[in-house]
């Protein structure tokens, strides 16, 4: 039996994307996304966070594209790709291991979610921009939901 190993993230880009090439010419994003849970204490009553930090590649030459025109520091994306874990050398000899959410050549998608962009295409960009990418769908016929009756609490 096989399994599942499949990451979706919804958060904010916590700095600039970078854009960087391989001895081959394949170019791949790197940056990170937080996300953030919120919740009361029950013993005081304050208000806690904890936000976690998530490392982001990208393979995919399209999604490359998107993240180097469209994604800046503080975007709000959804991310989906596979959790990964690498083992590394550093300059010490000292062996570490990095964990990360990878959106390989074929897979993964990036969903803009600014209130600019709204996760739809912005006006100067070609179609051939977005391949890989992936858009919001329409709601499903006679689905009716006013604006005001959405849930406002976001956890970010």
């Amino acid at each position: 039996m096989s399994g599942l190993n499949r990451v979706t993230l919804i958060g904010n880009v916590g700095r600039e994307p970078e854009i960087r090439s391989t001895q081959g010419g394949t170019r791949i994003a790197n940056f990170t996304v937080a996300t953030n849970e919120r919740w009361k204490d029950r013993a005081s009553g304050e208000q806690k966070e904890r936000v976690e930090w998530h490392r982001i590649v990208v393979f995919n030459e399209h999604l490359v594209g998107i993240v180097e025109r469209f994604v800046n520091k503080g975007s709000k994306l959804l991310v989906e790709g596979k959790m990964q874990t690498r083992k590394w050398t550093d300059n010490n000899g000292i062996e570490r291991y990095t964990t990360e959410v990878v959106l390989a050549a074929y897979s993964g998608q990036i969903l803009l979610l600014d209130s600019t962009g709204a996760g739809t295409r912005p006006p100067e960009a070609t179609p051939e921009d977005y391949s890989g990418a992936s858009y919001p769908q329409p709601a499903a016929a006679g689905a009716h939901v006013r604006r005001d009756e959405l849930d406002d609490e976001i956890p970010f």
